[in-house]
C-alpha cells in the first residue's frame, strides 16, 4: 500500500509521517486491496484535523477526526477507518452469499445554499447500483454518482427519507 502523507498549515515531521504511516500499515492485514492512502493533517487555530482516504479494489474509504492534538486526531481517524473497513468487508461477505443489504443510515440536515466552493474528481470505474450504494454508504454519503455497468451511463443514487434508496437515470 502507498501512503502519501500531506500537510496543511503544518510541517510534516519525520516522526509525524512514521505515526501516521505505521497506524495505516496495519490495514493491509484487513484489506489486501488498498492501493492507496492519503493522509492530509491540518490545523486551524486550536482544531487538529486528519483526513484518510484509501482506495481500495475501486472502492474508496474515507474518515477524518478532529481533536486538540494531531496525535489523538490520527487515532481517532484510524479508529474511524476499521469500523468502515470492517462494515465493507461484512457486506462483500453478504452480498456474495446473496443476503440483503443493511439499513441506511439516517439523512443529515441539508447545508445551507451558496456558491460553489470546492470541487472534486474522481476516477469512476463502472459498477451495478447495488454496487453504487454500498459504496455511497462507505462515504456517508446522501447521494453518489456513477456509471452504470449495464448502460454505460451517468447515474445517480441517493438517500430517500424513507430509508430506501433512489436511481435517477438519463431519458432515452
Amino acid at each position: 500500500m502507498k501512503i502519501i502523507v500531506n500537510g496543511r498549515h503544518l510541517e510534516i515531521t519525520p516522526a509525524l509521517k512514521s505515526y501516521a504511516e505505521d497506524k495505516l500499515s496495519k490495514f493491509d492485514r484487513y484489506l489486501s486491496q488498498i492501493t492507496e492512502a492519503t493522509v492530509t493533517l491540518s490545523v486551524e487555530k486550536y482544531r487538529h484535523k486528519a483526513e484518510v482516504l484509501m482506495k481500495a479494489n475501486g472502492v474508496m474509504i474515507q474518515a477524518e477526526g478532529v481533536t486538540g492534538e494531531i496525535y489523538s486526531s490520527i487515532d481517532q481517524v484510524v479508529e474511524k477507518l476499521e469500523k468502515q473497513v470492517k462494515k465493507y468487508k461484512e457486506k462483500m461477505c453478504s452480498h456474495r452469499k446473496g443476503e440483503g443489504k443493511g439499513a441506511a443510515a439516517p439523512s443529515r440536515p441539508e447545508p445551507e445554499l451558496g456558491k460553489i466552493i470546492k470541487k472534486k474528481r474522481f476516477d469512476m470505474k463502472p459498477m451495478s447500483p447495488d454496487e453504487a450504494a454500498m459504496q455511497m454508504e462507505l462515504l456517508d454519503k446522501d447521494f453518489f454518482v456513477f456509471t452504470n455497468q449495464l448502460s454505460g451511463e451517468i447515474n445517480v443514487i441517493y438517500k430517500r427519507n424513507d430509508g430506501n434508496f433512489g436511481l435517477i437515470e438519463p431519458a432515452k
